[in-house]
């Protein structure tokens, strides 16, 4: 599953709408000019919002029309650098006028939910910064110790109820860059918490390129295991050892390029001498579990070259 396009969907929808101006009223955090204007156009905003993804889904191209209407989208402070839409567009392309003034229009919501609800919120970039500090654990450590904001406590909702349905014995996050690695620590965090039997891997670009030295045994209070590189072989040698439950409690098994706790020390544990795949051996991904209809599409750049 994509968990981050499944927490977007359920945020910029008209019940989490709802459930964010609510909570920042009773948090009493609205403090800005800009943020006062949203919450005051909030009706607006809760009416327009499904129909605005629903547009940027490509379910609804007709809308465009309605999007470029002077006053049909709610405007806070992201419209007041709007550019020479004619000039960027041309008087014909409606499609991409719309796509840029809806992206205009979420980037208010963001701004907003920043602002109001929850600081390291990003719709790809979550806690990117945190993330980003990993020459030290420290920070981020403390920010996962406090506990779980708004934007947290949907995504793990979601998260209970897959994890509910698929009843999976292993859970493996794929982190490409810092910007995941909050979340998926988080969630880690819930399974170990709330699923003690579900072991826990991670890899990806993020942990190929900064934790190859990994030495903070912290880590793994949030995950089990940590894979390097191509992931075929190490999740298939990985898949073997978890499902042998009695072995894996007896010794850290053969496994490929995994970092992983062994006695309360952090090992490397590459002693399989099984083979990677060939990239011919590989086959075809198998995405019919993504909701590959339901990504949005948005252009935050005027600029015609950026849609290239």
């Amino acid at each position: 599953m994509d968990l981050g396009i499944e927490v977007i969907l359920s945020l910029f929808s008209k019940k989490g709408l709802e459930g964010i101006f609510s909570h920042a009223e009773n948090a009493q955090t609205i403090g800005s000019e800009n943020a006062g204007r949203i919450y005051a156009l909030r009706g607006r905003y809760i009416r327009t919002i499904e129909g605005v993804i629903r547009f940027l889904q490509d379910k609804t191209p007709t809308f465009a029309r309605q999007v470029c209407t002077e006053n049909f989208l709610p405007r806070a402070s992201r419209f007041e650098q709007l550019d020479d839409l004619d000039e960027a567009f041309g008087h014909m392309g409606l499609q991409d006028r719309a796509k840029h003034l809806a992206t205009l229009y979420l980037e208010d919501l963001s701004d907003f939910i920043i602002e109001c609800i929850d600081p390291h919120f990003g719709f790809s970039r979550y806690a990117e910064r945190l993330g980003k500090s990993a020459n030290s654990f420290d920070e981020l450590y403390g920010n996962l110790q406090q506990g779980p904001t708004f934007i947290d406590q949907l995504t793990l909702t979601i998260l209970d109820q897959r994890i509910r349905q698929i009843q999976p014995k292993m859970v493996c996050f794929s982190v490409p860059f810092p910007g995941n690695l909050y979340s998926a620590l988080r969630c880690g965090a819930y399974i170990k918490a709330h699923f003690k039997e579900i072991k826990i891997a991670m890899g990806g670009g993020f942990p190929n390129t900064e934790l190859r030295s990994l030495t903070d045994a912290r880590v793994f209070e949030f995950v089990d295991y940590i894979c390097l590189d191509d992931g075929e072989k190490p999740i298939e040698l990985l898949a073997d050892h978890v499902l042998n439950q009695t072995a894996s409690e007896v010794s850290p098994g053969r496994l490929k390029r995994t970092f992983m706790l062994d006695q309360g020390k952090v090992i490397y544990n590459n002693l399989s001498e099984e083979n990677d795949y060939r990239q011919s051996e590989l086959g075809t991904p198998d995405y019919s579990d993504l909701l590959l209809d339901q990504y949005i599409s948005v252009i935050e750049i005027a600029n015609p070259m950026h849609s290239l």
